[in-house]
């Protein structure tokens, strides 16, 4: 366990993405940093006082600015960012948001250039484009969060509907993080085994596929705030693939070179996840519904990344 991972933004996804990582023992250590004084600090100080209580063998630090103390991160998760607010699209961030994790982006390198980033800010899709743009990292280096969310997301509306072990679920989502823009792959989803669509009749099976797509901004209804338990596990998560070389299948935004016939485009696909990043995009055979579906999504994408040209961010 002599990893180093850094999480870039102390809020509420970055602080929990960085308690799921002690309480997994992930890594040795973790760097909690924020740009407001004394949040990661405090934050940092909070999670280890439950080291007792739950078994932490980690150390966390939080610091406020000081990129150094993240020098030779394995791993580096960047949460940083305004979150969305009632009526807000992810697409209404790709300004602030765009300008925050550059200068994140700029600054972790300094420390870590040979890093892995894991981009958890919104609009995720067109941020982590964006890092890969600008970090000169290997793309494989590259990950953002989406897709793994998304697929969490969808298997716990499949639990709902068929109330057995969430654990026994199998499905995946790809596409665009976003509302309109992600693609539940219904065709390929198992309950031990089984076809879901064999399990549950189409029109549930559309009703769980819409749920899942405004799964985000349901709970932005219900609580005025982007969600952050699912969030920042899921960050966590992907960290712990890279840093124990899981070689676990998650959906992530990756950069696509022809794959799925996309090309210089991040774009929510499934990659087996090891400790050099994301190692191998994995073919699904989609019908052609969700080709069709996913072809919308790149569509969608592209014109928002377009947006970081427009206001001379890219």
């Amino acid at each position: 366990m002599s990893r180093k991972i850094s999480v870039i933004g102390a809020g509420n996804v970055g602080a929990t993405c960085a308690n799921v990582l002690a309480t997994r023992n992930v890594s040795a250590e973790i760097i909690l940093l924020d740009n407001q004084k004394g949040l990661a600090e405090g934050k940092a100080i909070d999670i280890m006082q439950t080291a007792p209580l739950v078994g932490i063998n980690s150390r966390i630090k939080g610091v406020t600015d000081d990129y150094e103390s993240t020098s030779n991160s394995d791993v580096v998760i960047i949460t940083a960012g305004v979150t969305r607010k009632p009526g807000m699209s992810r697409e209404d961030l790709v300004g602030v948001n765009g300008r925050i994790v550059k200068s994140v982006v700029t600054n972790v390198l300094k420390y870590s250039p040979d890093t892995i980033l894991i981009i958890v800010s919104n609009p995720m899709d067109t941020m982590c484009y964006l890092a890969n743009k600008i970090s000169g990292l290997p793309r494989h280096k590259v990950l953002g969060l989406g897709g793994a969310l998304d697929s969490s997301r969808l298997k716990y509306y499949l639990n709902l509907a068929l109330n057995v072990n969430v654990n026994d679920i199998q499905a995946t989502v790809i596409g665009g993080h976003g509302d309109t823009t992600m693609v539940p792959v219904i065709s390929l989803a198992t309950c031990k085994g089984a076809p879901v669509t064999s399990l549950l009749p189409k029109e549930k099976l559309d009703e769980i596929v819409e749920a899942t797509k405004v799964g985000g901004a349901t709970l932005l209804q219900i609580i005025g705030t982007s969600a952050w338990y699912a969030p920042g596990a899921a960050a966590a998560i992907l960290a712990e693939s890279i840093v124990n070389d899981q070689k676990r299948i998650l959906a992530c935004g990756v950069m696509l070179e022809g794959e799925y016939g996309e090309q210089d485009l991040v774009i929510g696909v499934p990659v087996i996840i090891g400790q050099y990043g994301w190692e191998r995009i994995v073919d699904f055979p989609l019908t052609d519904a969700e080709k069709e579906a996913f072809n919308a999504s790149a569509k969608a994408i592209k014109k928002v990344n377009h947006v970081l040209e427009d206001i001379g961010i890219l």
